[in-house]
């Protein structure tokens, strides 16, 4: 059975607000609120996937302090560009 585009963005959008520490809660809480519905399946699997690494590993890559691994560098840099615009 396959899961509904509307709960799987349910879903990640508490995975996004459920975090381990509490600045990856802020960033990815507005991020998902923001961008999910608009998501494709391809997207939101890609998403899905980023949400399983970890934290500090995330904030990393977000924060630039270390480089983002490849196939997660245009959804980092589209959570990047969101905070940009938030921040404006």
């Amino acid at each position: 059975m396959s899961e509904s585009h509307e709960h799987r963005v349910k879903r990640l959008y508490m995975r996004s607000i459920q975090r381990g520490i509490k600045e990856m809660d802020l960033i990815l809480s507005a991020y998902a609120s923001a961008k999910l519905d608009q998501m494709d399946d391809a997207k939101l699997t890609l998403y899905d996937a980023l949400l399983s690494e970890n934290d500090h590993d995330l904030y990393q890559w977000i924060t630039q302090q270390v480089d983002t691994p490849a196939p997660y560098g245009d959804l980092i840099g589209d959570i990047q560009a969101h905070i940009a615009s938030a921040e404006a």
